[in-house]
């Protein structure tokens, strides 16, 4: 049976960072893959204030470079989430969630040092909290680069993924998209590096013994009768 997929990301660049090849897979296994933007990851950065529309295309690009369905942005201020009602982006999440209708939703850890990405992650889980009639059966976090593992550390904030997702054949594809974010990119041994992401793919790979692998945390999984009986 073919899915809906939702992921909600903080910033654009983080859906590639984090899940770009398992988006990939599930585009080629038939399933309908919508991106959504909180933020507009620019203008916390005076030098890039005019980085906003730039960053729009990119992101643009990297999804038609995955296959998914082209981005919606909420264009809330970078780095100031936490200057707004939680409530407010909340509300946002719950009413695009009811427009597409996800059963799998990515999103970010909720340990990440990164602010936008903590508060992304509690507005995605409470608008897709599990009340009855929720279509919304699997709720997965990604890690970033440069924010997962530089979380301040201790049981409550580590990634300790227990999902790893076979990237082996759409690798190529994820690289490809993460070059859309090219201005994104730093040099060798940054975490945001091509190196770095390309080694991060073996790695966790190599958790599950796989070639390359993306991991996650499952934050919420719902298994029906259906599927318990395969």
């Amino acid at each position: 049976m073919r899915s809906t997929v939702l992921l909600i990301a903080a910033h654009p660049d983080d859906e590639v960072f984090g899940a770009g090849g398992t988006l990939a897979r599930h585009v080629d296994d038939g399933d309908g893959v919508h991106l959504a933007f909180v933020a507009e990851g620019e203008s916390s950065r005076p030098e890039q204030a005019s980085g906003v529309a730039p960053r729009k295309d990119a992101a643009r690009a990297a999804a038609a470079t995955l296959g998914c369905a082209a981005p919606v942005f909420f264009g809330l201020a970078d780095q100031r989430l936490d200057t707004l009602p939680l409530l407010d982006i909340i509300r946002r999440i719950e009413a695009l969630v009811a427009e597409i209708g996800p059963s799998v939703i990515y999103t970010h850890h909720p340990g990440d040092l990164n602010a936008d990405h903590r508060l992304v992650a509690h507005a995605a889980l409470t608008a897709c909290r599990p009340l009855p009639g929720s279509v919304v059966r699997a709720i997965y976090a990604f890690e970033v680069p440069s924010s997962t593992e530089w979380s301040p550390g201790g049981a409550a904030t580590q990634f300790s993924p227990a999902r790893f997702v076979d990237i082996s054949r759409t690798m190529q594809r994820k690289m490809e998209a993460l070059r859309c974010y090219d201005a994104e990119m730093r040099p060798f041994p940054h975490p945001r590096s091509y190196e770095a992401v390309q080694a991060l793919a073996t790695w966790r790979g190599a958790c599950a013994g796989l070639a390359a692998a993306e991991a996650f945390v499952v934050l919420r999984e719902v298994a029906d009768a259906q599927s318990l009986s395969r």
